[in-house]
């Protein structure tokens, strides 16, 4: 054991004209990595100034499981680096990493290597051409991939295979992400042989834990675990989603973010995997996941346009344009096979009555909440607002009793002449297969009824 004098090691250091220092990193007995200490640094690398030699590395950088595979790598078994990396989250800029292998002069415990960095605000793309030549090949397959397939599923899952086969793990999977809905989806998986199914798996996952992710990845560019020790790390900060990595036998794993905007919409979700290849797999999956970024951000823009123009925003039910669709594909439908349905009609009768009287704030408030009871009695079925204060209800997966108790809910419901009060009419088809006249035998029973209303409540604006 002799190591290397401070003196030789500062020497060193301020000969490099970029923010630079000389890493120590301690072996384990065992061969692991231990401690990783600033042994050495020029005046460049601090930024602020501080004096930070002698300190563990996670004192000025952010702790990372893949850095710190690459200083050992260059350590002790020396192993060169050199990578681009978006950490505009972190930092607001690009970073090229640098990382070369020292002599140890013979000890056996503490290994160094020296550590360059260089930021760039703008994004350089001529940098991607360090990356190595079988990455690069993955990459641009992936982007070709992307391109082929119409289908948006039908793409994410072909990635996904790749990605699974690439990186010789047991799983992998695409997630999307809805803040605004607190929902997310499973948008592709694929599973070594199809050993289990993590669309069913994820099934009974909540948003919650999901929404856990974006704090546990904050102040890092995605999360990894490849042993015990980090997951009793992780289980400390998330103990429930950890619960549900150990109930489903995981080892390891990665979950790389999709951002725009820098808003995270996605991610990239791997599980079991060689953690041997680790520095190879992270540049890997950080390449991949820049370009399913915009890929998933148009899917979703996509989506929303598709929502946002059939969905009545006031009620959260659908709206007439999308009622007119569905009556014209279902009408098609039922001449061609005669099943039982049913149909209604609901008038909202005291909508004008508050308008006028309380304030169309209070009508929104009305309408929120006349929306939320339909939604919640017609759960399984086709609810559309067809004009001001009129829905429409089609239901094709319920009996006739089934639909009547529906009925009847509804109505105890929303009884309230002074906010939410319903008037129906409903009709069922058993055997016909006539859509649109059931829809007017509906509409008549429920003008009946209304007529019924403003008679018993004469003060009511019509």
């Amino acid at each position: 054991m002799s190591g290397i004098e401070y003196s030789t090691l500062k020497t060193l250091v301020n000969t490099c004209t970029m923010p630079s220092a000389i890493l120590s990193v301690e072996k384990n007995p065992d061969g692991s990595c231990g401690k990783i200490i600033m042994a050495a640094t020029n005046d460049k690398f601090s930024m602020t100034g501080e004096d930070v030699e002698g300190l563990p590395y996670d004192a000025k950088l952010p702790k990372d499981p893949k850095f710190e595979d690459v200083l050992f790598k260059a350590a002790w078994n020396n192993e060169h680096y050199h990578a681009y990396v978006d950490t505009t989250r972190l930092y607001g800029y690009w970073t090229e990493d640098i990382i070369i292998p020292l002599n140890n002069n013979g000890d056996d415990s503490i290994g160094y290597c020296q550590f360059i960095y260089n930021l760039s605000k703008k994004m350089d793309s001529g940098k991607y051409a360090i990356i190595p030549p079988d990455i690069a090949s993955f990459v641009i397959r992936t982007c070709i991939n992307l391109r082929k397939e119409e289908d948006f599923y039908e793409t994410m899952n072909t990635v996904t295979r790749d990605i699974r086969e690439f990186t010789d793990s047991f799983a992998a999977s695409i997630i999307t992400v809805s803040h605004d809905l607190y929902q997310f989806e499973v948008v592709s998986e694929c599973v070594r042989n199809n050993l289990i199914n993590l669309h069913d798996i994820f099934s009974n996952i909540p948003y919650e834990i999901i929404e856990t992710w974006e704090y546990l990845i904050s102040g890092t560019d995605c999360i990894i675990i490849r042993n015990e020790e980090d997951m009793v790390d992780f289980e400390k900060k998330a103990p429930d989603w950890v619960k549900t990595l150990r109930d489903n036998d995981v080892k390891s794993l990665c979950l790389a973010p999709f951002f725009h905007q820098n808003m995270i919409i996605g991610y990239l979700y791997i599980t079991n995997f060689d953690v041997n290849q680790l520095s190879r797999f992270k540049d890997t999956i950080e390449m991949v996941s820049f370009f399913l970024s915009s890929e998933v951000a148009h899917h979703i823009f996509i989506d929303k346009l598709k929502t946002i123009s059939s969905l009545d925003m006031r009620t959260g039910v659908q709206n007439r344009n999308a009622m007119n669709s569905k009556v014209d594909e279902l009408a098609m439908e039922l001449r061609v096979s005669k099943t039982p349905f049913s149909v209604a009609f609901c008038n909202l009768n005291t909508l004008r009555t508050v308008n006028i009287k309380q304030g169309h704030d209070a009508g929104n408030n009305l309408l929120s909440e006349a929306g939320r009871i339909l939604r919640d009695v017609f759960a399984n079925d086709f609810i559309y607002r067809s004009s001001g204060d009129e829905f429409a209800v089609i239901s094709t997966n319920t009996t006739e009793k089934a639909f009547e108790e529906k009925i009847n809910e509804l109505k105890e419901k929303a009884s309230d002449p002074e906010w939410v009060y319903f008037t129906v009419g409903y009709y069922t088809d058993m055997t016909e297969g006539n859509l649109h006249t059931a829809l007017r035998f509906a509409n008549e029973y429920e003008q009946e009824f209304k007529d019924s209303f403003y008679e018993e409540y004469p003060d009511m604006v019509k």
